[in-house]
């Protein structure tokens, strides 16, 4: 899974590079703009999953690149970063749908904190748009057209194995294998009772029953 992308935009090298090493111990891949004008560049080069953006930097403010996400990148998820405390600046920045607004100095913990619940909130919207079968394997979960599925790990790892390579028959002894490795001893049959259970919690059939061989993914309602 490829590390969630953040574009970090702050003038004063010392906050930026104090901010960015804790970003980056989360595991956060971190770009980092010391302008406006530098982030816009970023921003029209590549994708980003979230933006940190200190409202007053030189060249173009912070405001005028959240204006640009907001129209241009407006599923990216955004927090304004500035030691400005007066009411006005919060509005303008909450008016172009700022997620968050975070005063400095700041703990760099706490802003780890507000970047996880915001990525996570974000995350769970995406989840909701997509339709059909969907699977996330970080998160250990399924949905279908946005609704979580009650899966136990058994059933999730089972139509995970399957819908991975769907033009391949699975028998019982290789899904065994993928599910539990070496670590299960009992009889194969287990197989069918996840099976059993996953056809009922699924909207579609996606579960083929191969005669002779095993089990296979297929799509929907066939």
């Amino acid at each position: 899974m490829s590390a969630t992308q953040i574009l970090f935009l702050e003038d004063e090298p010392t906050i930026r590079e104090v901010l960015a090493e804790y970003m980056k111990m989360q595991n956060y891949e971190v770009t980092e703009a010391e302008d406006g004008q530098r982030a816009l560049a970023l921003l029209k080069e590549r994708e980003f999953d979230m933006a940190v953006l200190d409202i007053m930097v030189p060249e173009v403010s912070g405001l005028e690149v959240l204006a640009y996400i907001k129209e241009h990148r407006s599923g990216m998820a955004t927090i304004m970063l500035t030691a400005l405390d007066d009411e006005k600046t919060q509005v303008q920045a909450f008016n172009l749908y700022a997620d968050d607004y975070v005063i400095k100095p700041v703990s760099p913990i706490i802003l780890l904190k507000r970047m996880e619940t915001i990525l996570r909130r974000v995350k769970r919207k995406d989840q909701q748009k997509e339709k059909g079968l969907v699977i996330y394997e970080d998160s250990y979960q399924a949905f279908y057209d946005g609704a979580p599925l009650e899966l136990t790990l058994s059933e999730f790892l089972l139509l995970q194995v399957l819908k991975k390579e769907p033009k391949r028959a699975f028998t019982r002894e290789q899904l065994i294998l993928r599910i539990f490795n070496e670590d299960y001893v009992g009889n194969d049959r287990i197989i069918d009772a996840h099976v059993k259970n996953l056809r009922k919690k699924l909207p579609g059939n996606y579960i083929k029953t191969v005669i002779g061989v095993g089990y296979q993914f297929q799509e929907g309602d066939s």
